[in-house]
């Protein structure tokens, strides 16, 4: 196992304060919160409070960077391109600052923190890529008729991002929305703010022009709900849960209409047939479940495994979890470090203890990995059953459920029966059951002999109350433009 550090990596923390028009500011109200350091429990600092005033301050910058004949408006697509793939380049030149205080923030090992950047890096340059290439169309009509479409960008753009990939996250919400030529207000989690408000600098360092980019943490019923209800902004987008998803949703319909994009949570089954290799099954289902502590809204949390091969996957899951490196997420040996905080940690093992009372059989884990910090031990269910509330509901936690099946038209209808839709993972050798699963399973990615298969250029979003709309791709475009129809009657010769 690897060392749990109590003394972390000297860190300067660069900028802390609130991010508009290409300037730092303190908060209106004079308020500061703690950031907490979850391998320790301890503060890392205290960053400046964003409320409604602050996010009044934003719009106000960022209706006038998206005035028709401001700067940002009137710069060829190709140059805005340009402009984002400078972005993408400042964040690969400063990736090991930015991979350590990500593991200082948010708690990954840090080689995942590097992932992450060069993972962002990509998305801008894809959406980069997009600028001068998202068209409309010219229509057939009569012959004294020319009709055709524009795609134009929608406005001012509200983005709340989560804690469990803060600068993955951050891109994922930008890269579209600039690629349109829209102007963005940015909340990062009030839990993971510092990567975030480092990126405000490269943003500026890269040249957008004032306004184009704000980013104000703060939490969410003041400062998240500030920016769902504000009656200028355009457009939410929203990662988080399902409960808080609801009332974006709300808040968007009461304040003026605004278009909402959701990507909500997941109880995504990994369904494992009798003819997969077990050794390589083991892998994928122990990856897709334990990767970033499982803090993963597409965590493999419902394994569903045949009969045939159960008590084999079962042997050899444990023997895998019970191998896994919890420990300093400096430390380069490190494949797992803590839960986010206080509050998850202590929710995670409550889940714990709740299958347990419910008959499921613990194999390993289940309990804290250190005396500091918010470290749990990767823990492995078998026999759970799918009334079971860790069958149920989403843990966003190191905890592996294992199911048995025997039956393929039983696991679909049993993979299907959950409120969310967000992913789904398929391990068979077997093309044509891979292609009814395909089929028949309700989510927006399936993944066949692979897991967690996340592109740039693919599609991602949710069936169900797993969200709405798409993020990534083409189609991750589309929310962020309006469609304008235009028609020119050609007037007869004189």
């Amino acid at each position: 196992m690897a060392s749990f550090t109590s003394k972390p990596p000297k860190i300067e923390i660069k900028y802390t304060q609130i991010f508009i028009n290409n300037d730092w500011h303190k908060a209106t109200n004079g308020k500061t919160f703690p950031v907490i350091n979850p391998s320790t429990g301890e503060e890392i600092c205290q960053v400046e409070e964003g409320t409604k005033n602050d996010i009044d301050k934003a719009v106000e910058a960022a209706r006038k960077a998206f005035h028709i004949n401001s700067p940002w408006r009137t710069l060829e697509p190709s140059a805005r391109g340009k402009i984002m793939r400078k972005f993408a380049d400042l964040l690969r030149r400063d990736i090991e600052y930015l991979a350590q205080l990500e593991t200082l923030n948010n708690g990954k090992p840090v080689t995942n923190s590097k992932m992450d950047i060069m993972g962002a890096a990509a998305c801008i340059d894809y959406y980069a890529g997009w600028a001068d290439k998202f068209t409309g169309e010219t229509l057939p009509t009569t012959s004294d008729m020319f009709l055709y479409t524009r795609h134009e960008p929608i406005g001012i753009c509200g983005q709340i991002i989560p804690w469990n990939y803060p600068i993955l996250m951050l891109a994922t919400k930008l890269g579209p929305a600039l690629a349109c030529g829209n102007v963005v207000i940015l909340k990062p989690s009030e839990e993971t703010p510092l990567t975030a408000l480092y990126c405000a600098a490269l943003i500026k360092e890269a040249g957008f022009p004032p306004g184009v980019v704000n980013i104000v943490p703060g939490d969410g019923p003041n400062c998240g709900n500030a920016i769902v209800l504000h009656e200028h902004i355009n457009k939410i987008s929203f990662t988080g849960s399902v409960e808080v998803g609801k009332k974006v949703q709300e808040g968007a319909a009461k304040s003026n209409l605004k278009r909402v994009t959701l990507e909500l949570g997941g109880k995504s089954p990994l369904i494992i047939c009798e003819d997969a290799d077990v050794n390589f099954a083991v892998y994928v289902a122990h990856e897709a479940i334990f990767h970033n502590a499982a803090q993963n809204c597409i965590a493999a949390s419902r394994t569903f495994v045949h009969s045939k091969i159960y008590d084999e996957f079962i042997a050899k899951s444990v023997a895998l979890a019970k191998k896994r490196i919890v420990g300093d997420p400096f430390d380069p040996a490190t494949q797992q470090g803590p839960q986010i905080n206080k509050s998850q940690f202590k929710r995670i093992l409550n889940y714990i203890e709740s299958g347990k009372k419910a008959g499921a059989k613990l194999e390993c884990g289940g309990e804290k990995a250190n005396d500091k910090g918010y470290f749990i031990k990767p823990t492995v269910f078998s026999n759970v059953k799918d009334d079971m509330e860790i069958a149920r509901e989403e843990i966003f936690g190191p905890v592996m459920s294992v199911f048995k099946f025997d039956s393929y038209d039983e696991v679909i209808e049993r993979a299907n029966a959950t409120n969310f839709g967000l992913v789904a993972g398929v391990l068979t050798k077997d093309l044509t059951r891979a292609l009814k699963f395909v089929q028949e399973l309700q989510a927006g990615s399936v993944w066949v002999n692979t897991y967690a298969a996340m592109k740039a250029q693919a599609p991602f979003g949710g069936f169900k109350q797993s969200g709405q709309g798409r993020e990534f791709g083409k189609y991750g475009l589309e929310p962020y433009y309006e469609v304008k129809t235009v028609a020119i009657k050609l007037l007869s010769k004189m």
